[in-house]
């Protein structure tokens, strides 16, 4: 006898997978699926009973075929319908719940990120049906938090863009407008947090430190003028590693905690992006840095987003 059953295929104990593609399949076969699971993660746990506005108190709805398309549940005591995919990133949208659900999954069951051609391929959409998709889950649901770091900081800025081959012969202002600038602030073993910003000037930089981490906490950094002043201004305990003498660790104090999320990000970009456009780039930031900061939690990254899906308004 084999040692598994295929008829009935399950997880390997050694997978790293936090949520298989069976596992997906079998929760989510289709559109009906996902609609209930939002119904129920929005308004009816039970999937009948809900709070009505305008009875002001818990209701057993139903829900029952009509000629609009707009899927409704009706409160049986007063007729208040409620639509449970208003205010979400999948109202107004006539693709399949089931095809965001699944981009979804595609997008959280990989490390080094999808590109929307390849989403395109998958869902059998057209590329600007794709491209809204991941647009709506990258900037919408995506989106970092406001608490801001503390403890062990690493600070560090970079530059995002190409160089076409006439770059040597061009001047200083072309060469710094084909390049985007992206400011980044990470815990040691924790979260963070990253903003393009206008350029690498000082102004820029310390405005963005000083709103990621709170005063007191050690920061990282290099020998980056725009952070002399970090100790006596901005009070914080300021450590410095001097990369022009290439030296890149002395006992606790480097930065390669950040510069390592600024090698996974470009590498992703190059890998499977190839270029991404200054206009759109926050939202390439927003989805690593999301990634980075549920690498360790236990809740499964696509539970945790369809989740947000079902919960977030917009």
């Amino acid at each position: 006898m084999p040692p598994v059953n295929r008829l009935n295929p399950t997880r390997a104990p050694s997978s790293e997978s936090s949520c298989y593609l069976l596992e997906f399949m079998r929760e989510f076969p289709d559109d009906e699926a996902c609609l209930q699971h939002i119904w129920r993660e929005r308004f009816a746990p039970d999937g009948e009973h809900a709070l009505c506005p305008r009875c002001e108190t818990e209701r057993t709805f139903k829900r029952y075929p009509t000629k609009d398309k707009r899927p409704a549940w009706y409160c049986q005591t007063c007729g208040h319908r409620i639509h449970p995919l208003k205010g979400t990133i999948f109202e107004k949208s006539s693709t399949s719940l089931f095809l965001w659900f699944y981009a979804m999954y595609l997008i959280t069951s990989t490390r080094c990120g999808i590109s929307a051609k390849h989403l395109e391929r998958e869902l059998g959409v057209t590329y600007k049906t794709a491209w809204r998709i991941f647009n709506k889950i990258r900037n919408q649901l995506m989106t970092q938090d406001d608490e801001p770091l503390s403890g062990e900081v690493e600070a560090d800025e970079t530059f995002i863009g190409g160089t076409p081959p006439d770059y040597p012969k061009r001047t200083r202002a072309e060469k710094l407008a084909l390049k985007a600038t992206v400011f980044a602030a990470v815990e040691r073993q924790g979260r963070i947090r990253a903003q393009v910003i206008p350029n690498s000037r000082g102004v820029h930089v310390r405005g963005k430190l000083h709103e990621f981490v709170l005063p007191a906490s050690i920061v990282y950094t290099d020998e980056y003028s725009a952070y002399d002043s970090l100790d006596v201004r901005e009070r914080y305990v300021h450590r410095r590693i001097p990369h022009h003498a290439r030296i890149w660790v002395d006992g606790t104090t480097h930065t390669q905690t950040i510069e390592g999320f600024f090698g996974n990000f470009k590498s992703g970009l190059t890998g499977a992006h190839h270029s991404v456009s200054h206009k759109w780039l926050q939202g390439y930031v927003n989805e690593w840095t999301w990634r980075y900061n549920r690498r360790k939690s236990e809740t499964p990254m696509f539970r945790e987003l369809i989740e947000t899906a079902a919960s977030r308004t917009v």
